[in-house]
């Protein structure tokens, strides 16, 4: 049938019965079962439930049920004037993207199927809750199961029952499908999610165009060397390194985001690991080799190359981890001078608060991991599609209703082509680094971990570090990087940045986005330094840059070595060099 909405025409399929609706929670209610039986068989148990609770929540649920249907019917369909079922204190009832369109709340029938979803999202979330008794991470995963059937099964999903997708089918005579169908084939052809349109980037000319030269390669990293832009720079160079679970210019991307032009711009010698894009031939790589060969390494050939006693670091993710077991070997072996500080962007060491990523750290699936790694590398859209998951909402079903049931055209955005730009990781490295870590966290037990047959002990680096963390950083919780402040005896400057993993770091100040807080002294405890922490605006950027500076505010002018290609190590080739542009 069809409904007149505003003088437009909108295809409204028939409401469905009082039986219909009972079928479908009974449907849903069964899948939710299965995720509990599931569940279950992963523990070798039964799960217990608070009996009391589960009477509640099903006595409530069908109450607020018929509710929804008599006031449905009561109103002549009109529930916008009805208020909704749902709690409003529940995580159902929070301002959600997915229901903006207007015609979610304006139309009778979208309306009821809209409070009907969050009715039923709510009591399922809820029902997760009610599980007692069981391991926290257990219960964790039931949680983080119940939630993705919940917004994989979201009305928005569906042609039929979304109303932007309705009036536009209906715009385009179907064409919207048509370019929809074409988008999902194209995906299921490169089996990865697209999120932007690829052709409007090219490394080296507008992303990734930070210049430079490569001077150094080695089997796993290329060392790239940026061409200062001031006549005297910092006597102190900063070395940077990425995490290669990503490409490197999340770092470098467009000139006005680029956090290395930026940091060039600031009047300091900036150097970038580029690391290899994992293939066969580093079957055998592990995490000693990416301490040792990786940084270490490029740690010395940096003294070497301009004759300083030290270099500024940074780790970002991964390699900031990575970097904190670096600190901790050059410490056993006296040679902490080489390292005059450590900045970490949303790095852990202490994994007991590691997030929804320790949720994919079982004996299944190390299982599939090492499946997916049968030629010694595991596949990057793997990985890709694992941090997909911990989004879901805005980095999967929000594509699926834009990119295949509107048919809506790519929009140019640099950070979703980094996004989609993956990199292969080494199995060996890969399956270490979950169990050591993720799973035993054996990095924070002093001795338990030995690199190169030296044991290491975080308590025994003394470097000045800055540990930034992000407000709503999903794969890097903020609980979990306050830990690392709390693992290092040396001075310690802990700074907590608006936004998340990404956008928290990325933040050039001429943006003017978001916040930053910080304290002037040290705090016992996160709880402390959230209760005095002072609220700047801005970009906090500059104020990392002041704090190199307090290390050291010496320059150097611009000359022989501190020229890309000018010292003893000559240049290979143009940055941003060919091992990011390996696939």
């Amino acid at each position: 049938m069809k409904v007149e909405t505003d003088g437009a025409n909108v295809l409204e399929p028939q409401l469905p019965t009082l039986e219909q609706m009972q079928q479908w929670t009974q449907v849903l209610g069964r899948a939710q079962q299965l995720l509990l039986e599931q569940a279950a068989g992963a523990t070798g148990q039964t799960l217990p439930f608070d009996s009391a609770a589960v009477s509640r929540i099903q006595t409530s649920f069908a109450d607020e049920g018929l509710a929804l249907w008599q006031r449905f019917l009561d109103s002549g369909g009109l529930l916008r004037d009805q208020p909704d079922p749902v709690p409003a204190g529940s995580p159902a009832a929070r301002k959600d993207k997915r229901f903006a369109d207007p015609a979610w709340t304006e139309n009778p029938f979208y309306d009821f199927i809209r409070q009907s979803y969050l009715l039923l999202s709510d009591y399922m979330t809820r029902m997760a809750d009610a599980v007692d008794g069981v391991d926290p991470q257990q219960k964790a995963r039931l949680r983080f199961a119940t939630s993705g059937l919940l917004d994989a099964i979201a009305p928005s999903n569906f042609p039929l029952t979304n109303p932007t997708v309705v009036e536009r089918t209906i715009q385009t005579g179907g064409e919207n499908l048509v370019q929809g169908l074409k988008h999902m084939l194209a995906d299921l052809e490169k089996g990865q999610l697209t999120h932007t349109d690829g052709t409007a980037f090219e490394l080296g000319r507008n992303i990734a165009a930070t210049p430079g030269k490569v001077i150094k390669e080695t089997p796993l990293y290329q060392l790239i060397h940026y061409a200062p832009t001031t006549e005297r720079v910092l006597e102190t160079p900063l070395l940077i390194f990425p995490p290669w679970i990503n490409r490197f210019y999340i770092l470098d991307l467009s000139p006005e985001k680029s956090f290395v032009k930026w940091a060039v711009d600031q009047g300091i010698s900036v150097f970038l690991v580029s690391w290899k894009s994992a293939d066969a031939s580093m079957k055998d790589v592990v995490w000693d080799d990416y301490i040792l060969q990786g940084q270490v390494d490029a740690i010395d050939t940096m003294r070497d190359l301009l004759g300083v006693e030290s270099v500024h670091t940074i780790g970002y993710c991964v390699a900031g981890t990575t970097l904190a077991a670096t600190l901790a070997l050059l410490a056993a072996r006296g040679e902490a001078g080489k390292v005059a500080t450590a900045t970490f962007f949303t790095a852990q060491v202490d994994f007991s608060e590691a997030g929804d990523l320790s949720l994919f750290v079982d004996d299944e699936q190390l299982k599939l991991v090492d499946r997916l790694s049968g030629s010694g590398f595991l596949d990057g859209r793997y990985m890709a599609a694992t941090f997909n998951l911990l989004r879901g909402r805005d980095l999967i079903w929000n594509y699926v209703v834009n990119n295949y049931l509107l048919g809506q055209d790519y929009p140019p955005f640099d950070l979703l082509y980094w996004n989609g730009d993956t990199t292969n990781l080494p199995a060996r490295w890969h399956r270490d680094y979950l169990t050591q870590l993720y799973r035993d966290n054996l990095l924070v037990v002093p001795g338990a971990i030995s690199v190169d047959g030296t044991p290491i002990d975080l308590g025994q680096v003394k470097t000045p570090a800055y540990v930034q963390a992000g407000k709503e950083d999903h794969i890097a919780p903020l609980a979990s990087v306050w830990k690392l402040a709390t693992q290092l005896s040396g001075p310690v400057r802990f700074l907590l940045a608006g936004s998340g993993h990404i956008a928290g770091v990325i933040n050039p100040p001429a943006a003017g986005k978001y916040q930053y807080w910080s304290c002037e002294t040290a705090q016992p405890s996160l709880d402390a330094f959230l209760s005095n922490a002072q609220e700047t605006k801005g970009s906090w950027w500059p104020d990392w840059a002041g704090w190199i500076r307090g290390h050291g505010d010496k320059t150097v002018a611009v000359r022989g070595a501190r020229r890309p290609g000018r010292g003893k190590l000559k240049a290979l080739e143009d940055a941003p060099g060919r091992y990011v542009k390996e696939r």
